[in-house]
Protein backbone atom coordinates (compact mmCIF):
# COMPACT_ATOMS: atom_id res chain seq x y z
CA UNK A 1 0.00 0.00 0.00
CA UNK A 2 1.39 3.54 -1.30
CA UNK A 3 1.96 5.97 1.41
CA UNK A 4 0.03 9.86 1.00
CA UNK A 5 3.81 10.76 0.61
CA UNK A 6 4.34 7.73 -2.31
CA UNK A 7 0.85 9.21 -3.66
CA UNK A 8 1.89 12.52 -3.97
CA UNK A 9 4.67 12.02 -6.13
CA UNK A 10 2.94 10.05 -7.83
CA UNK A 11 0.56 13.01 -8.72
CA UNK A 12 2.91 15.55 -9.38
CA UNK A 13 4.50 12.97 -11.98
CA UNK A 14 1.18 12.24 -13.41
CA UNK A 15 0.46 16.05 -13.69
CA UNK A 16 3.80 17.19 -15.05
CA UNK A 17 3.62 14.23 -17.52
CA UNK A 18 0.36 15.45 -18.76
CA UNK A 19 0.13 18.79 -19.18
CA UNK A 20 4.21 19.19 -20.54
CA UNK A 21 4.65 22.05 -18.22
CA UNK A 22 8.35 21.20 -16.76
CA UNK A 23 9.49 21.32 -20.21
CA UNK A 24 8.16 25.24 -20.35
CA UNK A 25 9.76 25.54 -16.95
CA UNK A 26 12.96 24.08 -18.04
CA UNK A 27 15.09 26.69 -19.55
CA UNK A 28 14.72 28.90 -16.03
CA UNK A 29 14.46 25.49 -13.28
CA UNK A 30 17.38 23.62 -14.40
CA UNK A 31 20.09 25.28 -13.41
CA UNK A 32 23.34 24.22 -14.79
CA UNK A 33 22.38 20.53 -14.26
CA UNK A 34 21.86 17.94 -11.24
CA UNK A 35 23.41 14.98 -9.82
CA UNK A 36 21.78 11.79 -9.63
CA UNK A 37 21.52 9.52 -6.63
CA UNK A 38 21.46 5.64 -7.17
CA UNK A 39 21.28 2.76 -4.48
CA UNK A 40 21.14 -0.65 -6.01
CA UNK A 41 21.10 -1.71 -9.47
CA UNK A 42 20.44 -4.94 -10.17
CA UNK A 43 17.63 -7.26 -12.13
CA UNK A 44 13.56 -7.39 -10.80
CA UNK A 45 13.55 -9.99 -7.85
CA UNK A 46 9.61 -9.64 -8.83
CA UNK A 47 8.54 -9.38 -5.47
CA UNK A 48 5.08 -8.63 -4.53
CA UNK A 49 6.60 -7.61 -0.96
CA UNK A 50 8.93 -4.41 -1.92
CA UNK A 51 9.35 -1.79 0.66
CA UNK A 52 13.16 -0.74 -0.85
CA UNK A 53 11.93 -0.99 -4.33
CA UNK A 54 12.24 2.77 -4.31
CA UNK A 55 16.42 2.20 -3.88
CA UNK A 56 17.10 0.00 -6.58
CA UNK A 57 16.73 -0.02 -10.72
CA UNK A 58 17.26 -2.57 -12.76
CA UNK A 59 20.53 -2.64 -14.93
CA UNK A 60 18.28 -1.82 -18.41
CA UNK A 61 16.99 1.20 -17.26
CA UNK A 62 20.10 2.81 -16.55
CA UNK A 63 21.50 1.75 -20.02
CA UNK A 64 18.67 3.55 -21.39
CA UNK A 65 18.76 6.43 -18.62
CA UNK A 66 22.72 7.00 -20.01
CA UNK A 67 21.75 6.77 -23.70
CA UNK A 68 19.10 9.48 -23.30
CA UNK A 69 20.25 12.08 -21.13
CA UNK A 70 23.19 12.27 -23.71
CA UNK A 71 20.39 12.46 -26.62
CA UNK A 72 18.80 15.29 -24.59
CA UNK A 73 21.98 17.12 -24.54
CA UNK A 74 23.07 16.78 -21.25
CA UNK A 75 26.94 15.68 -20.34
CA UNK A 76 28.04 13.16 -17.94
CA UNK A 77 30.42 14.12 -16.06
CA UNK A 78 32.89 13.25 -13.03
CA UNK A 79 32.00 15.22 -9.52
CA UNK A 80 35.34 16.69 -10.12
CA UNK A 81 34.63 18.22 -12.48
CA UNK A 82 31.22 19.54 -11.68
CA UNK A 83 32.96 21.56 -8.94
CA UNK A 84 35.22 22.75 -11.32
CA UNK A 85 32.43 24.31 -13.48
CA UNK A 86 30.93 25.78 -10.35
CA UNK A 87 34.77 27.53 -9.51
CA UNK A 88 34.82 28.69 -12.80
CA UNK A 89 31.69 30.64 -12.38
CA UNK A 90 31.36 30.03 -15.96
CA UNK A 91 28.37 28.75 -17.50
CA UNK A 92 28.85 25.57 -19.56
CA UNK A 93 27.91 25.14 -23.01
CA UNK A 94 25.52 22.19 -22.02
CA UNK A 95 23.98 21.14 -19.02
CA UNK A 96 25.33 18.18 -16.75
CA UNK A 97 24.33 15.29 -14.85
CA UNK A 98 26.67 13.33 -11.94
CA UNK A 99 26.30 10.54 -11.42
CA UNK A 100 26.56 8.54 -7.60
CA UNK A 101 26.23 5.14 -5.86
CA UNK A 102 25.68 5.03 -2.34
CA UNK A 103 26.55 2.74 0.00
CA UNK A 104 28.71 0.17 -1.82
CA UNK A 105 26.64 -2.41 -2.70
CA UNK A 106 28.17 -5.05 -5.03
CA UNK A 107 25.76 -4.96 -7.62
CA UNK A 108 27.50 -1.94 -8.58
CA UNK A 109 30.26 -3.93 -9.56
CA UNK A 110 28.19 -7.09 -11.18
CA UNK A 111 25.34 -4.85 -12.74
CA UNK A 112 26.16 -1.69 -13.28
CA UNK A 113 30.16 -1.20 -13.56
CA UNK A 114 29.69 -3.07 -17.43
CA UNK A 115 27.14 -0.85 -18.15
CA UNK A 116 28.96 2.55 -17.53
CA UNK A 117 32.22 1.45 -18.89
CA UNK A 118 30.07 0.65 -22.37
CA UNK A 119 28.76 4.50 -21.86
CA UNK A 120 32.16 5.68 -20.68
CA UNK A 121 30.45 7.26 -17.60
CA UNK A 122 32.28 8.83 -14.77
CA UNK A 123 30.53 7.90 -11.24
CA UNK A 124 31.05 8.64 -7.76
CA UNK A 125 30.76 5.39 -5.24
CA UNK A 126 30.37 6.57 -1.63
CA UNK A 127 31.43 3.49 0.42
CA UNK A 128 30.15 3.15 3.85
CA UNK A 129 33.12 1.57 5.74
CA UNK A 130 31.21 -0.79 8.02
CA UNK A 131 29.39 -2.24 5.50
CA UNK A 132 32.73 -3.14 3.75
CA UNK A 133 34.06 -4.51 7.03
CA UNK A 134 30.68 -6.47 7.52
CA UNK A 135 30.04 -5.49 10.67
CA UNK A 136 27.67 -2.31 10.41
CA UNK A 137 24.22 -3.05 9.41
CA UNK A 138 21.85 -2.59 6.81
CA UNK A 139 18.75 -1.80 9.14
CA UNK A 140 16.96 -1.41 6.08
CA UNK A 141 17.07 -4.96 4.30
CA UNK A 142 17.03 -6.90 7.64
CA UNK A 143 13.73 -4.98 8.29
CA UNK A 144 12.40 -6.00 4.81
CA UNK A 145 13.78 -9.28 4.97
CA UNK A 146 12.30 -9.95 8.52
CA UNK A 147 8.84 -8.86 7.71
CA UNK A 148 8.62 -10.90 4.62
CA UNK A 149 9.42 -14.11 7.12
CA UNK A 150 6.73 -12.94 9.92
CA UNK A 151 3.33 -13.67 9.48
CA UNK A 152 2.16 -11.07 12.68
CA UNK A 153 4.14 -8.25 14.47
CA UNK A 154 3.39 -7.05 17.95
CA UNK A 155 5.89 -4.56 19.34
CA UNK A 156 6.27 -1.46 20.91
CA UNK A 157 7.93 1.45 18.95
CA UNK A 158 8.53 5.04 20.41
CA UNK A 159 5.75 4.52 23.05
CA UNK A 160 3.20 3.14 20.76
CA UNK A 161 2.13 -0.38 20.31
CA UNK A 162 1.91 -1.87 16.64
CA UNK A 163 0.10 -5.46 16.37
CA UNK A 164 -0.75 -6.19 13.10
CA UNK A 165 -1.01 -9.29 10.83
CA UNK A 166 1.54 -9.88 7.88
CA UNK A 167 0.34 -12.71 6.19
CA UNK A 168 -0.09 -10.88 2.75
CA UNK A 169 2.27 -8.81 0.96
CA UNK A 170 -0.43 -6.07 1.34
CA UNK A 171 -0.38 -6.59 5.06
CA UNK A 172 3.55 -6.78 5.21
CA UNK A 173 3.72 -3.65 3.59
CA UNK A 174 1.54 -1.94 6.01
CA UNK A 175 3.37 -2.85 8.88
CA UNK A 176 6.67 -1.84 7.36
CA UNK A 177 5.45 1.06 6.75
CA UNK A 178 3.91 1.79 10.24
CA UNK A 179 7.24 0.26 11.76
CA UNK A 180 9.69 2.39 9.30
CA UNK A 181 8.12 5.82 10.48
CA UNK A 182 7.76 5.11 13.82
CA UNK A 183 11.77 4.59 14.03
CA UNK A 184 12.96 7.25 11.63
CA UNK A 185 11.26 9.74 14.51
CA UNK A 186 13.32 8.73 17.20
CA UNK A 187 17.24 8.03 17.47
CA UNK A 188 19.84 5.77 16.57
CA UNK A 189 19.74 3.34 19.41
CA UNK A 190 15.85 2.84 19.35
CA UNK A 191 16.13 2.38 15.27
CA UNK A 192 18.63 -0.37 15.62
CA UNK A 193 17.14 -2.38 19.02
CA UNK A 194 13.81 -1.88 17.37
CA UNK A 195 15.27 -3.67 13.73
CA UNK A 196 17.28 -6.28 15.60
CA UNK A 197 14.02 -7.43 18.09
CA UNK A 198 12.17 -7.75 14.41
CA UNK A 199 15.47 -9.68 13.11
CA UNK A 200 15.33 -12.33 15.96
CA UNK A 201 12.02 -12.93 15.66
CA UNK A 202 12.29 -13.73 12.41
CA UNK A 203 15.68 -15.86 12.28
CA UNK A 204 17.74 -12.93 10.18
CA UNK A 205 21.00 -13.43 10.30
CA UNK A 206 22.04 -9.57 9.80
CA UNK A 207 26.16 -10.19 8.89
CA UNK A 208 25.18 -12.67 6.30
CA UNK A 209 22.92 -10.24 4.34
CA UNK A 210 25.94 -7.77 4.54
CA UNK A 211 28.08 -9.88 3.07
CA UNK A 212 25.94 -10.84 0.48
CA UNK A 213 25.11 -7.27 -0.47
CA UNK A 214 27.80 -5.53 -0.30
CA UNK A 215 31.34 -5.24 -1.75
CA UNK A 216 34.29 -6.51 0.30
CA UNK A 217 37.95 -4.05 0.49
CA UNK A 218 39.50 -5.82 -2.41
CA UNK A 219 36.76 -5.29 -4.58
CA UNK A 220 36.45 -1.70 -3.30
CA UNK A 221 39.79 -1.32 -3.57
CA UNK A 222 39.91 -2.23 -7.25
CA UNK A 223 37.20 -0.17 -7.88
CA UNK A 224 39.28 3.03 -6.53
CA UNK A 225 41.65 2.43 -9.72
CA UNK A 226 38.93 2.37 -12.45
CA UNK A 227 39.67 5.00 -14.67
CA UNK A 228 35.71 6.53 -14.69
CA UNK A 229 35.29 5.52 -10.67
CA UNK A 230 35.54 8.12 -7.55
CA UNK A 231 35.64 6.99 -4.21
CA UNK A 232 33.88 8.89 -1.53
CA UNK A 233 33.12 8.43 2.33
CA UNK A 234 29.69 7.55 3.66
CA UNK A 235 30.32 7.19 7.41
CA UNK A 236 31.19 4.24 9.72
CA UNK A 237 27.82 2.51 10.03
CA UNK A 238 25.47 4.91 8.45
CA UNK A 239 23.97 6.76 11.24
CA UNK A 240 22.11 10.06 11.00
CA UNK A 241 24.82 12.12 11.52
CA UNK A 242 22.35 15.15 12.93
CA UNK A 243 21.14 12.22 15.77
CA UNK A 244 24.52 11.65 17.42
CA UNK A 245 26.39 14.65 19.36
CA UNK A 246 29.29 16.24 17.87
CA UNK A 247 31.87 13.97 18.55
CA UNK A 248 30.45 10.78 17.14
CA UNK A 249 29.41 12.53 14.30
CA UNK A 250 32.92 13.64 13.83
CA UNK A 251 34.30 10.29 14.54
CA UNK A 252 32.01 8.47 11.96
CA UNK A 253 32.66 11.05 9.07
CA UNK A 254 37.05 11.05 10.05
CA UNK A 255 37.05 7.54 10.62
CA UNK A 256 35.22 6.45 7.27
CA UNK A 257 37.80 8.76 5.12
CA UNK A 258 40.57 7.44 7.16
CA UNK A 259 39.67 3.10 6.50
CA UNK A 260 39.17 3.56 2.47
CA UNK A 261 42.23 5.56 2.85
CA UNK A 262 43.72 2.70 4.70
CA UNK A 263 42.30 0.24 2.59
CA UNK A 264 42.88 1.86 -0.75
CA UNK A 265 45.57 3.78 -0.65
CA UNK A 266 43.96 6.92 -1.74
CA UNK A 267 42.04 9.23 0.68
CA UNK A 268 38.51 10.12 -0.06
CA UNK A 269 38.25 13.79 -0.96
CA UNK A 270 34.02 13.62 -0.98
CA UNK A 271 31.49 12.62 1.52
CA UNK A 272 28.05 11.85 1.37
CA UNK A 273 25.38 11.94 4.63
CA UNK A 274 23.73 9.26 5.66
CA UNK A 275 20.03 9.66 5.02
CA UNK A 276 20.77 12.81 4.38
CA UNK A 277 17.34 14.79 4.74
CA UNK A 278 17.41 17.95 6.91
CA UNK A 279 16.59 15.25 10.00
CA UNK A 280 19.72 13.82 9.53
CA UNK A 281 22.02 16.35 8.10
CA UNK A 282 22.19 19.88 8.46
CA UNK A 283 24.68 22.91 9.39
CA UNK A 284 26.61 21.59 12.17
CA UNK A 285 27.45 18.34 9.67
CA UNK A 286 28.03 20.94 6.72
CA UNK A 287 30.51 22.22 8.80
CA UNK A 288 32.01 18.91 9.79
CA UNK A 289 32.25 18.03 6.30
CA UNK A 290 34.33 21.40 5.29
CA UNK A 291 36.40 21.32 8.58
CA UNK A 292 37.54 18.01 8.22
CA UNK A 293 38.49 18.86 4.57
CA UNK A 294 36.42 17.08 2.61
CA UNK A 295 36.23 18.92 -0.98
CA UNK A 296 32.26 18.55 -1.43
CA UNK A 297 29.58 16.74 0.50
CA UNK A 298 26.01 15.41 -0.80
CA UNK A 299 22.71 15.74 0.71
CA UNK A 300 19.66 13.53 -0.55
CA UNK A 301 17.72 17.41 -0.39
CA UNK A 302 16.27 17.06 -3.75
CA UNK A 303 17.39 20.10 -6.04
CA UNK A 304 19.33 20.77 -9.09
CA UNK A 305 23.04 22.22 -9.04
CA UNK A 306 22.75 26.20 -9.53
CA UNK A 307 25.65 28.80 -9.54
CA UNK A 308 25.05 29.88 -6.24
CA UNK A 309 26.21 26.28 -4.70
CA UNK A 310 29.73 27.61 -5.29
CA UNK A 311 29.67 28.46 -1.76
CA UNK A 312 27.70 25.65 -0.47
CA UNK A 313 29.99 22.52 -1.75
CA UNK A 314 29.17 20.67 1.37
CA UNK A 315 24.99 20.72 1.22
CA UNK A 316 24.75 19.61 -1.89
CA UNK A 317 21.33 18.76 -3.66
CA UNK A 318 20.85 15.10 -5.55
CA UNK A 319 17.95 13.92 -7.34
CA UNK A 320 17.09 10.44 -6.29
CA UNK A 321 16.66 8.19 -9.30
CA UNK A 322 13.87 6.22 -7.94
CA UNK A 323 12.85 2.56 -8.60
CA UNK A 324 9.17 3.03 -8.25
CA UNK A 325 9.11 5.85 -11.34
CA UNK A 326 11.76 3.89 -14.14
CA UNK A 327 10.66 6.17 -16.76
CA UNK A 328 12.10 8.37 -18.93
CA UNK A 329 9.30 10.39 -18.68
CA UNK A 330 9.79 10.51 -14.87
CA UNK A 331 13.11 11.05 -15.24
CA UNK A 332 12.61 14.49 -17.61
CA UNK A 333 10.41 15.94 -15.24
CA UNK A 334 13.12 15.36 -12.24
CA UNK A 335 15.58 16.82 -14.55
CA UNK A 336 13.34 19.73 -15.85
CA UNK A 337 14.51 21.15 -12.16
CA UNK A 338 10.37 22.34 -12.39
CA UNK A 339 8.90 20.29 -9.35
CA UNK A 340 11.89 21.33 -7.14
CA UNK A 341 11.25 25.17 -7.47
CA UNK A 342 7.67 24.64 -6.59
CA UNK A 343 8.90 22.28 -3.73
CA UNK A 344 11.91 24.47 -2.72
CA UNK A 345 9.37 27.53 -3.20
CA UNK A 346 11.49 29.54 -5.80
CA UNK A 347 14.57 29.16 -3.41
CA UNK A 348 18.02 27.57 -5.11
CA UNK A 349 20.28 26.45 -2.41
CA UNK A 350 18.74 24.78 1.02
CA UNK A 351 21.72 25.07 3.07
Amino acid sequence: MATWRERAISAGMQLFQASGAHRLAAPFTRGLGAILMFHRVRPDPGEAFAPNAGLEITPAFLDQLLIHVRAQGYDVISLDAALDILRSREAPSKPFVVLTFDDGYRDLVDHALPILERHGAPFTAYVTAGFADHDARLWWMEMEEAMRRLRRVDMTVGGRRIARDCATAAEKSAAFGDIYWGIRDGGEEQLLGVVAELAAQAGVDSRALTVEACLGWSEIASLARHELATVGAHSVTHPRLAKLDAAAARREMAESRDRIAQETGLSPRHFCYPVGDPTSAAGREFALAAELGFESAVTTRPGMIFPEHRDHFHALPRLSVNGKHQSLAALDVLLSGAPFALMNRGRRVSA
